[in-house]
């Protein structure tokens, strides 16, 4: 049945298999969050820490749609490939994972972010970390519906092409389907709110420039619209159907 959720066992928390899956997903992260952050900081030092051109914003959407790609690619066979809280939460939602083992994605996922951005921070000589925050104008409620609407559309994408057991040789181009959303939802939302999508991501620079203005809208956003895609797939195209198909020669 869908949205039938499990909590599991503490035991997974010492289980083999369970500790593979999230050491796959600290280093997902980390490759994912060095490339999307690194590209950030690449921008600002070569603009003097110049306002975001469109041309910056471009950069930042091919980064991160390029480095979740990899990161969605090397993680899939092991532990998913989830790469973000969000959408661990969203297969918890839709009964594809417990919650324990929720638990160790999400603690390995925020690890993976913080690390990423230490070895920036210490790679490019100190250079800031800078943590996601709002432009003028945006306000935290306009800037959560935009994060509940772009984090929909990814966790929409990721069920659609890798949990549906019906998607067939879809789910080939699942982490270029991912990795796409996300590079075109940071060109819709990166300049009015950084476009994060995945609460680790948002984490890890809030932690090591200790900035935390707006901080839970990156939380509460992607959480809830993840749980909205999840429910809203689960039922109406995971859910077993109520009718009998025609016979192909009625068609």
């Amino acid at each position: 049945m869908p949205l039938a959720v499990a909590v599991g066992s503490a035991s997974e928390f010492g289980h083999g298999e369970a500790l593979k899956a999230a050491l796959a997903e600290f280093i997902s992260m980390l490759i994912f969050v060095f490339a999307g952050e690194g590209s950030g900081m690449a921008f600002n030092k070569l603009t003097d820490n110049a306002s975001t051109t469109p041309a910056g914003l471009v950069a930042a959407a091919l980064a991160h749609g390029f480095g979740l790609f990899v990161a969605v690619s090397v993680g899939a066979n092991i532990s998913g490939g989830h790469v973000n809280p969000a959408v661990t939460f969203g297969a918890f939602i839709g009964g594809h994972i417990t919650l324990v083992r929720s638990v160790l994605y999400w603690i390995a996922q925020l690890l993976g972010s913080v690390v990423a951005c230490l070895l920036l921070k210490f790679s490019t000589g100190g250079l800031t970390t800078s943590a996601f925050s709002l432009s003028t104008g945006v306000s935290a409620w306009n800037a959560l519906v935009f994060e509940i609407v772009m984090t929909f559309g990814l966790v929409y994408t990721v069920y659609a092409t890798a949990v549906d057991p019906k998607k067939g040789n879809i789910g080939i181009i699942a982490p270029i389907a991912i990795g796409f959303i996300v590079g075109a939802n940071i060109l819709a939302g990166g300049a009015f709110d950084g476009a994060s999508m995945n609460p680790a991501v948002s984490f890890g620079p809030a932690v090591v420039s200790w900035s935390w203005d707006n901080h839970w809208v990156y939380w509460l956003g992607p959480f809830v619209g993840s749980a909205i895609a999840a429910i809203v797939y689960s039922l109406f195209f995971i859910a077993p159907s109520t009718h009998e198909r025609l016979p192909t020669a009625e068609f």
